[in-house]
């Protein structure tokens, strides 16, 4: 059985990542999202287990201690990581899996899977990352200048990532990512796997 890929979206806060993503997943039943632990509150229509495991920093700390976590970090003051049983299990089973994370996760999870298949999204311009930031309506002006300083710090690691996508025209940015996924399964070592008889078949005396 062929083991599945993995797939790491990683983006500043505000790029649309969350979006580009949820869409491409409707689009695609090939791809299991993993849902990642946090010790932030949930937010105005998050929900526990469909968007995150909101669990307290107490309890996050004792996972790591425990050595539970794929990858993990500290985020905007906030824990955040991928439970190992979120991800092993499931690529052993062939089934495809993505991590939506920000780039220190990102970072470490290309140490343990060297193959994973990245993507950093970026924002058309700086001015609409800070007014999606803002349309939100949820975060304090505190933490907006916070998260638009720790932006550019994100964005600088672009660089780490095998795909860039540009989020300026939504519906581009999808088929993009989408496009990305596609390319990857025809891959030659994808396809030697998926394709063997046939491969043999054609390639027989």
């Amino acid at each position: 059985m062929k083991r599945g890929t993995l797939y790491i979206v990683a983006a500043p806060s505000g790029a649309g990542k969350s979006s580009i993503v949820n869409a491409v997943l409707a689009r695609d039943a090939e791809i299991a999202l993993s849902i990642s632990f946090t010790s932030r509150g949930a937010r105005p229509g998050e929900r526990h287990a469909q968007h995150y495991h909101f669990i307290s920093a107490e309890e996050f700390e004792a996972m790591i201690r425990a050595g539970d976590f794929f990858e993990y970090a500290r985020v905007h003051g906030d824990w955040k990581g991928t439970a190992r049983q979120s991800v092993e299990p499931q690529l052993a089973a062939g089934k495809d899996v993505l991590l939506e994370i920000d780039w220190q996760g990102a970072r470490q999870v290309r140490e343990k899977v060297p193959d994973a298949v990245s993507v950093f999204i970026l924002p058309p311009s700086r001015q609409a990352l800070e007014q999606r930031m803002r349309a939100r309506g949820q975060d304090s002006e505190e933490v907006i200048q916070r998260r638009l300083a720790a932006a550019r710090e994100e964005m600088s690691h672009y660089g780490e990532f095998d795909y860039v996508i540009v989020n300026d025209v939504f519906e581009e940015a999808v088929a993009q990512m989408h496009a990305i996924f596609t390319a990857s399964r025809l891959r030659r070592e994808a396809q030697d796997v998926r394709h063997a008889g046939l491969i043999a078949a054609l390639l027989a005396d």
